[in-house]
């Protein structure tokens, strides 16, 4: 069994031996014009979050390593108490997941999802008006539904399209427990067969990212203090998700695929206008700069060209080695080009590859029974970049190739975020359950203030909650807000404390000391 050390090794000599020739590989691709994802990763979709590509997934199935699953997350920062108008996807956009299979970088199979709306009373405020226990329980006041197409393409036209599942349940947004009482329930039901081997799921879900997005406040605040805190805890997406038997994505004898998805959106004009775009995570965020970040958005891999420099040349090394005094490594960044535009030789790059921004997966890679969270930097060939898993840590990955560890300079760069605060399941669709309203982010105790109590000595209640004018201990000022200030805060802080800040440098651990 080879080393953590001797994988590293070897990835770093393919990156070496491999080489990419941008000069003939991007030439030539000529950028088209653009008009218009990540967590609000761009202008113009940050004000448009229905249409707003958060993340995107790409993994062998860890109990069917048959199939493929691709999920796809929308919507970012669901408060999961935010009504009564909750989250739904848009019923004037397509939702796509898009696979290139030869490597050319034009989709050669488009999964799109398109979504329907019912209201069944337009004379209530309420998104149900009881509990709900069933998709189809006439309680549930507002309810979605999908059809699923599967388009077939060759050298980028369209050979075929195939309605693959009709009419299909969208899982609710989790309202609270008194609304939804058993809302897994909800959940399984929402998960259907849609032929062929095929299963899909459209619904609510906790957001599947970990990371502390202070990152942006001067890399974790300048001073190494910022870090611990998972930023996206408590939050919530709408996620779309296909689980599909391998031999239908591959083609030929190469089993690597190109995975991203994209989000058109309908114009006054009648037409479809590509408004978000999602391949391997945090490019969009980190890697593209902010006046190109809508060019981006609406353009397709195909004319990645024009992006080829911010990723030979990129800007958050420079960054880290301003604030924090960690040299850059040189220019171009060859491994970066592997890492993001073309796939690893050996691991993940296809048979022929013309460079492009997708999420590059091996489906002959089994799953891994122990997976480490640093992917393929921790060992585990089944992970990041090799696709996505949810439990791949992109942001130490990330930051750790960045400052060179593809090149043989390791690093321990990281944000202390190691793995999601709410546990992801075991079979499809994988994503952890949504977060329900009745847990609102930094709610107080049941009992209405601090301590509990109202005025007279009596439990508060909803009856009586409008006559309590301050909460215990509270001075008139305000003050009294720290008494019941967020679990999350005081845990960030310890965490603070236990790991003495990270976004740390320091020596190498010994191999075992990575799992």
């Amino acid at each position: 069994m080879p080393t953590i050390q001797t994988s590293r090794a070897r990835i770093a000599a393919l990156v070496a031996a491999g080489g990419v020739l941008l000069a003939s590989g991007l030439a030539g691709l000529a950028p088209g014009a653009g008009t218009a994802s990540s967590h609000r990763e761009a202008p113009l979709i940050s004000g448009q979050p229905q249409y707003d590509n958060t993340d995107v997934y790409a993994f062998v199935s860890p109990d069917k390593p048959d199939t493929t699953t691709l999920i796809a997350n929308f919507i970012p920062f669901e408060d999961p108490a935010g009504g009564p108008n909750f989250y739904k996807f848009a019923r004037d956009a397509r939702y796509e997941v898009n696979i290139d299979n030869d490597g050319d970088s034009l989709p050669d199979l488009t999964y799109r999802f398109q979504f329907h709306d019912r209201l069944k009373n337009g004379n209530t405020f309420l998104y149900n008006t009881g509990p709900v226990t069933s998709l189809d329980d006439p309680d549930l006041n507002f309810t979605q539904s999908y059809d699923l197409t599967l388009i077939r393409r060759m050298d980028g036209n369209v050979r075929g399209i195939h309605r693959i599942a009709e009419n299909v349940p969208v899982a609710p947004s989790n309202v609270g427990r008194a609304s939804m009482p058993d809302y897994a329930k909800l959940r399984s039901q929402a998960i259907r067969a849609a032929g062929n081997g095929v299963m899909s799921f459209a619904g609510q879900a906790d957001d599947s990212f970990f990371l502390d997005l202070r990152v942006f406040d001067l890399l974790y605040g300048a001073n190494l203090k910022e870090v611990g805190n998972d930023t996206l805890s408590g939050y919530n997406v709408n996620t779309i998700a296909l689980q599909i038997p391998t031999r239908h994505l591959v083609k030929g004898n190469d089993p690597v695929i190109g995975v991203n998805s994209t989000v058109s959106r309908l114009t006054a004009s009648g037409q479809y206008a590509q408004v978000s775009r999602l391949g391997s995570p945090l490019v969009n965020e980190v890697v593209i700069p902010r006046g190109k970040k809508d060019t981006f958005n609406a353009s397709t891999p195909w004319q990645d060209a024009q992006f080829a420099g911010f990723v030979t040349d990129p800007e958050l090394p420079k960054l880290i080695e301003k604030i924090y005094k960690i040299p850059a490594p040189p220019g171009p960044r060859q491994d970066l080009v592997q890492a993001f535009l073309t796939g690893v030789p050996g691991l993940n790059q296809p048979a022929r590859v013309r460079p492009a921004e997708l999420l590059r997966l091996n489906t002959s890679i089994k799953p891994s029974g122990k997976p480490d969270r640093l992917g393929v930097l921790g060992g585990d060939k089944a992970g990041f970049p090799n696709g996505r898993r949810l439990t791949d840590d992109v942001v130490d990955i990330e930051l750790q190739a960045v400052e060179g560890e593809l090149l043989g300079k390791k690093n321990d760069l990281g944000d202390a975020v190691n793995a999601n605060d709410v546990a992801f399941e075991k079979a499809f669709p994988y994503v952890a359950q949504p977060r329900s309203g009745s847990d609102v982010r930094g709610a107080m105790k049941p009992g209405g203030n601090a301590s509990g109590t109202a005025d007279d000595g009596g439990r508060v209640n909803f009856l009586n909650a409008g006559a309590v004018e301050k909460a215990s201990g509270s001075d008139g000022d305000g003050s009294g807000v720290l008494s019941v200030l967020p679990v999350a805060a005081l845990s960030g802080a310890a965490a603070f404390v236990l790991t003495g800040g990270l976004l740390w440098w320091r020596r190498r651990r010994p191999a075992m000391g990575r799992r």
